[in-house]
């Protein structure tokens, strides 16, 4: 090859970028996503507030944005605003790991029991149909309506998508590495941990945020009906006071701890996938 030809390959290759560069590029393209996504609130929030000042509404029913921002400071400075969220979200995680439990219980019965899934898994399916509301009165008749009452309520919500996407995880799972895994003699706790779980582990995340989802907006159903303290309760006593900001204050409220919960779990979601590849 001459060197004219040498130069030319040289000067036709593409050059990489550089790393500060990348991560430029990758910071800007993050910043143009949250901008894209905060052009929405933003617009109502100018509407918001363009209507409060317009008296479009009278303020018991439309209060401004700076009342609800002032409401929200005497909330947080008093400790009535950390204390409900603390006990509501205790409310959450003990759903979840009651709910969660039996769920995932249930969803590998069924997943490795082809019988157990022949005889009991369309029973599930029709159970699986009714509301959480459903299943209050009952709850109340033989729990009362004390702090069992929420707990079970929320479980009863947390256990249907756990099962049903851990059955679908372990059906799923491909039955070469299975076989595989016979032919190397593995033990149940290997076969779970080295080929179940792996594979799974995309399919039975997915349950586990469709779950917390679900304890979420239960909590709140629950808390307005029957609750004496909790986030959903500051919704029902701001409506008895008429004091529509505290409502407010306690929507926004659950909305971001609904975003911060699913990041969180995204999060977890990334470092386990790591995992997932080491595993097989």
């Amino acid at each position: 090859m001459s060197a004219d030809s040498s130069t030319a390959v040289i000067l036709a290759a593409p050059a990489r970028p550089a790393p500060g560069a990348s991560r430029l590029a990758g910071v800007l393209v993050k910043a143009s996503h949250v901008l894209a996504g905060a052009i929405v609130p933003l617009l109502l929030l100018a509407l918001w507030q363009h209507a409060a000042s317009a008296h479009w509404l009278p303020v018991q029913l439309l209060p401004s944005p700076a009342l609800v921002y002032a409401s929200f400071i005497d909330l947080w400075q008093s400790g009535d605003l950390t204390s409900n969220l603390v006990i509501s979200l205790k409310r959450v995680g003990w759903s979840l790991l009651l709910g969660g439990g039996a769920g995932l219980v249930l969803g590998v019965l069924f997943g490795f029991s082809r019988r157990a899934r022949a005889y009991l898994y369309p029973t599930f399916e029709v159970v699986a149909q009714f509301p959480v509301i459903g299943w209050i009165p009952l709850l109340i008749i033989f729990v009362g309506i004390g702090e069992p009452l929420k707990v079970l309520a929320i479980s009863l919500a947390v256990i249907v998508p756990v099962t049903v996407q851990t059955t679908k995880g372990i059906a799923q799972v491909p039955r070469p590495l299975l076989d595989v895994a016979r032919v190397y003699r593995f033990s149940l706790p290997q076969v779970i941990t080295r080929v179940v779980l792996p594979s799974a582990l995309p399919t039975l995340f997915n349950g586990l945020r469709q779950a917390v989802m679900q304890a979420w907006l239960a909590l709140v159903f629950v808390e307005l009906l029957a609750a004496g303290e909790g986030v959903g309760y500051l919704m029902v006593w701001g409506r008895q006071l008429l004091q529509l900001d505290l409502v407010v204050v306690a929507m926004i409220l659950i909305g971001i701890v609904g975003v911060v919960l699913d990041r969180l779990l995204a999060l977890i979601e990334q470092r386990l996938q790591r995992w997932r590849r080491n595993a097989f």
